[in-house]
């Protein structure tokens, strides 16, 4: 088997690059071996796309823009950052992405609602919907498991 390459985001690996300067480290032992094994490809969307850490919180809004809770439009730099991430995964050929659940950037299953009430909601992240339009299966740090049995 060829050794896969996997996007991950660099706060979950301890990389102090969120929004408010902190990171959130996983501790699971499969994200430990794939990082042994030298598997994992660290990166953050935001950064990527220009934006400062720390930085002002984002949400997604109800119309897809990337809003800052002072109503700062910060949409271009969510998108430029999710095009820096699909040009990595190309260039690497990397088919796997493990994001962090929740941010407007990298959640796979749910975001907040966009009103800065700490509510989420069903919904994917700028980065996660455009890896996943072209084919790269996106996880999140709820799920290794299932990129495990994929992988096996």
């Amino acid at each position: 088997m060829k050794t896969p390459k996997i996007l991950v985001s660099a706060c979950l690996l301890g990389c102090p690059v969120r929004y408010d300067g902190q990171s959130k480290p996983v501790h699971h032992t499969l994200l430990q071996r794939w990082q042994a094994n030298g598997w994992l490809v660290p990166f953050c969307p935001e950064q990527a796309g220009g934006l400062p850490t720390p930085r002002l919180a984002a949400e997604i809004q109800s119309d897809g823009r990337v809003m800052t809770g002072c109503e700062r439009d910060v949409t271009t730099a969510f998108v430029r950052g999710a095009e820096q991430a699909l040009t990595l995964c190309q260039q690497q050929q990397i088919q796997y992405a493990i994001l962090k659940e929740s941010s407007p950037s990298c959640g796979s299953s749910n975001i907040y609602n966009g009103q800065f009430s700490g509510q989420k909601i069903p919904g994917e992240g700028i980065t996660t919907r455009l890896l996943r339009q072209h084919h790269i299966q996106v996880f999140s740090e709820q799920n290794l498991d299932e990129l495990f049995a994929l992988l096996s």
